[in-house]
């Protein structure tokens, strides 16, 4: 398993225009933008797409629009379950899957609240399951409203169904990922870690791939890491690769997904920095932070002769 070739999962930004309408000439550019870095996959309409803050018609337009740019390149996933009645959410998982996409994605934290025991989530996503028949599953650990982490156990038991495939692992914790991983031994099925703090140990340890918001700076490199974690002759410039990811993770992290996008300009798209989302100001030294990081990336990336 440790030596299947990795890919790297992007969470897709969301362009819009500065008046807050969804640009999709942008949509397209960042869509071919992580496809040109080699991507191997995408996972549309989640949270880095703001996902929250749209419609639902917006939510299949967008799904829609990644999948005809992509044509087949590559397999394409989306969030399918949103508030409301387990029902409807099951109807919306169907819309999804029905937009083009490889598999659906759950979010653990809408299923149950965060009062409410694994019995009562587990119960409802074998009901999901029931009345979403032969449409490939994924889970996503997303920190809204809550973060709700999978057991291994649980985790397991799902995959054991046949019909779960892919995993955007957030538990932050590499034991608990290398448990998660011998519990689906065996299975067509891909966990995806988010967290670049363990990144290495964790493709080393099984792990399908990443799908990390660093990617949304730059995809190419978390491409060049999923190529190079276990290539011996290049054990030097992996490190420097983990450690420039976790030197940075502060940056990278603050009034994301601004950053992301700024990012992005910095480094020659077109693409407004405007975000439906409150995630705080974009201030000066914000900015000034970006603009180092950048700099720093020039740098590292020579060293590894991206560019």
């Amino acid at each position: 398993m440790e030596k299947t070739p990795k890919g790297f999962i992007p969470v897709m930004l969301m362009p819009f225009q500065n008046d807050g309408q969804i640009d999709y000439p942008a949509l397209t550019r960042l869509t071919e933008l992580y496809l040109e870095a080699g991507a191997a996959g995408l996972f549309a309409n989640c949270l880095s797409s703001e996902m929250f803050e749209l419609s639902a018609q917006e939510r299949l337009e967008t799904i829609r629009h990644v999948v005809d740019v992509v044509g087949g390149a590559v397999p394409v996933v989306a969030t399918g379950t949103f508030a409301g009645a387990l029902n409807e959410q099951a109807d919306f998982v169907k819309k999804v899957y029905d937009a083009g996409t490889e598999a659906v994605i759950v979010i653990t934290g809408l299923l149950a609240t965060e009062q409410e025991s694994d019995a009562v989530f587990d119960e409802r996503i074998f009901r999901l399951l029931d009345w979403t028949p032969g449409i490939p599953i994924g889970f996503y650990e997303c920190p809204e409203p809550y973060k709700r982490v999978l057991s291994a156990k649980q985790l397991g038991q799902f995959v054991d169904t046949g019909r779960v495939t892919y995993h955007k692992d957030t538990c932050l914790d590499i034991e608990q990922v290398r448990a998660k991983l011998a519990a689906v031994e065996g299975h067509p099925f891909g966990l995806y870690d988010a967290y670049m703090g363990h990144a290495v140990e964790s493709l080393r340890a099984g792990a399908a791939g990443l799908s990390c918001i660093q990617g949304n700076f730059f995809p190419e490199l978390i491409v060049w890491l999923c190529n190079n974690y276990d290539n011996p002759h290049a054990a030097a410039e992996v490190e420097a690769v983990q450690q420039f990811f976790v030197k940075n993770m502060d940056v990278m992290h603050n009034v994301y997904p601004i950053v992301a996008k700024y990012s992005l300009k910095q480094r020659g798209m077109d693409i407004s920095t405007f975000t439906r989302r409150r995630v705080g100001t974009f201030t000066s030294s914000i900015r000034q932070g970006v603009e180092a990081l950048c700099g720093d990336y020039n740098i590292l990336s020579r060293s590894l002769e991206l560019v």
